[in-house]
């Protein structure tokens, strides 16, 4: 299991944009299950939607990613760095993510060829799929 120290580490997200709480499962080079936990006091619950919140789909996906972003970190620990976007697709939300859900983000390694890799990532509310979309992303050392 990964905590939140490690993910600090791993990450060069800061507050408010570090959408990863805790790891509960990782196979180097292969998946990992994260967790978010969606609460009332995100800062873009105010604007999105003030009387009936609503978690951003897109921030959905960058969870998704910042998950991949630690198996990726996970896996070459000898590398550090930021994971960068360089594709996303297949794109798909099915139900709504509010306060007080907690998200569940499956992520598995497609394809990895050097500073590349290709996930698939899925995002839960309990057993219920609520969000899944291909991800391209580049591994960028410092």
């Amino acid at each position: 299991m990964v905590d939140i120290y490690e993910i600090i580490e791993l990450l060069p997200h800061n507050y408010p944009f570090l959408l990863v709480d805790r790891v509960l499962e990782f196979e180097p080079a292969k998946r990992i299950v994260a967790i978010k936990n969606v609460t009332f006091n995100e800062p873009f619950f105010p604007g999105h939607f003030p009387k009936k919140p609503i978690m951003p789909g897109v921030l959905i996906v960058e969870a998704l990613a910042q998950a991949g972003g630690v198996l990726a970190f996970k896996t070459f620990p000898e590398k550090k760095g930021s994971v960068f976007f360089t594709g996303i697709d297949e794109a798909r939300f099915r139900k709504p993510v509010v306060p007080g859900d907690q998200l569940k983000l499956v992520v598995e390694v497609i394809k990895h060829r050097r500073e590349i890799w290709l996930f698939k990532g899925m995002a839960y509310v309990g057993d219920e799929m609520v969000a899944e979309a291909k991800i391209m992303a580049m591994l960028k050392e410092e």
